[in-house]
């Protein structure tokens, strides 16, 4: 099987694979939803979802840094790396062990195509194609309720030392405007920031992410003098892709902020 990931780079595999390694929770918990989990024999300590796989996989690092010769001894013949997720120096090290399939994932057009090209590569097309459709038929519904939302202007906390938000040209920023918020930094990716910018930006609403950083409500006095209304928001409903969207459509209706 020949195909391109979503960097365009040439994949060449022989037949499904049986032993994949996954640098990606999000696309570890999508393997797990499509029936995959056998197929599963590395993951990174991050790869939560669901929890027992930590106990039955072998960890092979985190996200960013990795134990290459743990990868190698699994021998696979799949490694799922995300371009933001990973580094460009680890995927050229990867790619000496096996092939190497990297997501890239800013709206959720690119979430539904990686899905699809997971379809392909696992054998697994009806059950992505339904997965898509369900995900797209839940994201109809939260637009039309949006409808009848009146938008605010919000910043996105992801960390805290440094200070730092999700900017434009982010999934996050992309889940953002599908609630009907208007992200107050223009700035691409995760720009770092302080407490003076925060109050000149003038959000309405600041949202503290579970993820990466545990933001809990002890973090709002922290906030107070910006001015605006402050909440707590689940993180991975906010930056996952995959079927996470399914879950995440109905949270973001529950929302009432």
């Amino acid at each position: 099987m020949e195909l391109r990931d979503q960097l365009q780079r040439k994949i060449v595999l022989n037949g499904v694979p049986q032993r994949v390694v996954s640098l990606v929770p999000s696309q570890t918990e999508l393997l797990v939803e499509l029936g995959l989990e056998e197929t599963l024999v590395g993951v990174t300590k991050f790869c939560v979802h669901p929890i027992y796989l930590l106990n039955t996989k072998k960890i092979v690092g985190g996200t960013k840094q990795v134990h290459i010769d743990r990868i190698k001894n699994l021998q696979p013949d799949l490694i799922l790396c995300n371009k933001e997720e990973n580094t460009p120096e680890m995927v050229e090290a990867l790619e000496k062990i096996a092939s190497v399939h990297v997501s890239d994932i800013n709206e959720i057009d690119d979430a539904f195509e990686m899905m699809l090209q997971y379809g392909q590569i696992f054998k697994r097309e009806e059950l992505t194609k339904t997965m898509v459709k369900s995900i797209q038929k839940k994201i109809s519904v939260l637009k039309e309720a949006n409808k009848r939302k009146p938008p605010k202007r919000v910043a996105y906390l992801i960390w805290k030392k440094p200070l730092m938000v999700a900017g434009k040209n982010t999934f996050i920023d992309t889940l953002l405007h599908l609630n009907n918020f208007e992200n107050v930094f223009e700035e691409a990716r995760y720009p770092v920031t302080s407490l003076e910018e925060l109050k000149e930006k003038k959000p309405d609403l600041i949202l503290l992410s579970s993820e990466p950083y545990p933001f809990s409500e002890k973090h709002f006095e922290f906030f107070k003098d910006i001015g605006a209304e402050i909440k707590l928001v689940d993180g991975e409903y906010f930056s996952w892709y995959g079927s996470r969207l399914l879950g995440a459509m109905d949270y973001f209706k529950n929302l009432n902020f």
